[in-house]
């Protein structure tokens, strides 16, 4: 699972996700992409079964990049606890996505390989997203 090896707190506020993605939005490794269409949380196990899906569907064949990594920490409360008494520990591990981020990029394999198993990937994930080729990209400029 995917989790950052240290960081500075322990616990983060949980914060608000707007706006479209300036960074990290574009075509810029492969040449097939998985971009979010609407905002939201991503896990680290989405991305994780995810990733499975993809590489199963590929039949491990060509090149596959993850563009997001999960850095915060989401605290929870164990059940039946009562209000108050501090915030919960931390028991996952996200990354917000802002909508026209890039999560994934596939590189050296057909276009249908490729569509399929963004296909299959986008199923595992909270967030809607679209596959992007970069034919397309390219007509749109």
């Amino acid at each position: 699972m995917l989790q950052p090896t240290k960081t500075k707190f322990r616990k983060r506020q949980k914060g608000r996700i707007r706006g479209i993605a300036r960074k990290g939005c574009n075509l810029s490794f492969g040449d097939y992409g998985l971009q979010a269409v609407t905002h939201g949380r991503v896990t680290a196990r989405q991305i994780e079964s995810a990733r499975m899906a993809m590489s199963r569907a590929a039949k491990r064949g060509g090149k596959l990049w993850v563009r997001i990594f999960p850095d915060i920490p989401i605290s929870k409360k164990p059940a039946e606890v009562r209000m108050g008494k501090g915030k919960g520990n931390p028991e996952e591990w996200v990354v917000p996505v802002k909508r026209g981020r890039m999560l994934y990029e596939m590189q050296g394999v057909s276009k249908e390989v490729a569509v399929e198993s963004l296909r299959l990937a986008s199923h595992k994930l909270s967030v809607k997203t679209k596959i992007v080729v970069r034919e397309d990209y390219r007509d749109a400029k």
